[in-house]
């Protein structure tokens, strides 16, 4: 059992901290690595006592966490989005103690949630990328089902630690297509972070999975298979969370020293940033506009704006380094933003909107929405705006106008790519705040 258990163990402690590494913020990894940190739990417990309450709560906890990450990959329009987002972790709450107080096959409600995410994901199937994931999520989310199924009623599919195995791969596949969403999403690269990361775990298996199995092998003991668990999670997660790991370490090294530190913090996310970034040859009307939101979306995160292919502008210097060619990004950005100021005082048109949008909420980061709006510091006319938009101006309705903006700025980045004279326009027909 062991020398099955601590490699399945090993990669799905990996893959969940490669997901947190790429982007905690995303619901989708988020969800997805929680998913794979409880099946790897369920596994150790397994091991040590098989056909545990907390060994099967724990594999079955997945099938609800797997629904959440479905729901966190529909298109973030839809109106009804927060709504299904709320009652999935309602839901989630609920079956998750129902099934501790259910039998061995009652515990197959969890299937439930997840085939309600598979329907979702099938109902918006045209705007969720790549095209190809709605599928490969019902085909995993199927082996899924069919392997809790085996484990949890007296149905023969062999050795239980393989049909534990399979539900690993399952989670792996699921692992590995938001890791494919997030990258086309972001307009990223995979595969050679993917790769680097990979071999690292591979790495770390073979250093230390090996000898940690053979110990439990040799030593039947609870405490001691727990604390070689322990060990192969700790080395995992320094494959996975590399960045992250190396960033606490600085933080503690070099804290009296501000300088050195602000250094070696750009340092580590131009070393992140360099396998993750997407030349922009063959980018789409529609890939500009996506990275131009997304752009704008993160214009306060230097990380992140290092990792957009905007980058790659002719506008943005190449000799400049990836964290000079972010700000140069930031700049151009807001260059963009300004040129669709209208002219004259400050106002809440229909004229102004678009500008008003992007400068206050994206450029300055203000979140006109938050339980208690921080205006220190602001002037007359972003007071003006912060209270406008919170008392009549719905989020979507922001966010459209927000969308708008950026395909304005998009058209004119694509433009100036490929040596056109860009037109500034806002070509939309005037619409009411409310």
């Amino acid at each position: 059992m062991p020398a099955i258990a601590v490699p399945v163990f090993a990669l799905a402690w990996w893959a969940a901290c490669y997901l947190l590494g790429r982007d905690p913020v995303r619901r989708p990894a988020a969800r997805a690595a929680a998913a794979l940190l409880a099946y790897a739990a369920g596994v150790a417990v397994w091991t040590v006592e098989p056909d545990s309450l907390a060994a099967q709560v724990l594999f079955c906890a997945p099938a609800l966490l797997w629904a959440g990450t479905a729901v966190a990959m529909l298109p973030p329009a839809l109106p009804e989005r927060r709504q299904i987002d709320l009652g999935w972790m309602v839901l989630s709450a609920a079956f998750l103690i129902t099934v501790v107080a259910l039998p061995e096959a009652g515990r197959l409600v969890v299937l439930a949630p997840l085939a309600g995410g598979v329907v979702l994901l099938w109902r918006f199937r045209d705007q969720v990328r790549p095209p190809m994931l709605p599928a490969a999520f019902t085909v995993a989310a199927a082996l899924y089902g069919v392997a809790l199924t085996a484990l949890l009623l007296p149905v023969s599919l062999g050795v239980p630690i393989l049909v534990v195995a399979a539900l690993g791969l399952d989670l792996l596949i699921l692992g590995f297509l938001v890791a494919v969403n997030d990258a086309m999403l972001a307009g990223e690269r995979l595969r050679p972070d993917l790769i680097r990361s990979v071999l690292g775990a591979l790495a770390g298996i073979v250093l230390l999975g090996g000898p940690a199995a053979l110990t439990m092998i040799a030593v039947d003991s609870g405490a001691v298979r727990i604390l070689q668990f322990a060990l192969v999670a700790v080395v995992m997660t320094l494959a996975g969370l590399s960045g992250a790991v190396q960033r606490a370490l600085n933080a503690i090294a070099f804290r009296g020293d501000s300088r050195l530190l602000a250094e070696r913090s750009g340092l580590l996310m131009r070393v992140e940033a360099l396998p993750r970034h997407r030349p922009l040859t063959e980018a789409s009307e529609e890939d500009f506009r996506l990275f131009t939101q997304q752009a704008l979306d993160n214009f306060g995160d230097l990380g992140r704006l290092m990792r957009s292919p905007l980058t790659g502008l002719p506008t943005i210097d190449r000799r400049l380094t990836s964290d000079q060619r972010a700000l140069r990004l930031r700049a151009v950005l807001h260059e963009g933003v300004d040129r669709l100021r209208p002219a004259g005082e400050f106002d809440t048109t229909d004229a102004w909107r678009v500008y008003n949008a992007l400068h206050y909420c994206l450029v300055l980061g203000l979140n006109p929405y938050a339980r208690r709006p921080n205006t220190d510091g602001l002037d007359r006319d972003a007071r003006r705006a912060v209270d406008w938009m919170r008392r009549k101006v719905p989020r979507r309705t922001l966010r459209r106008w927000q969308e708008e903006g950026a395909a304005v700025i998009a058209t004119r980045l694509r433009a100036d790519l490929a040596g056109e004279k860009p037109r500034w326009s806002v070509r939309t027909a005037p619409t009411r705040s409310t």
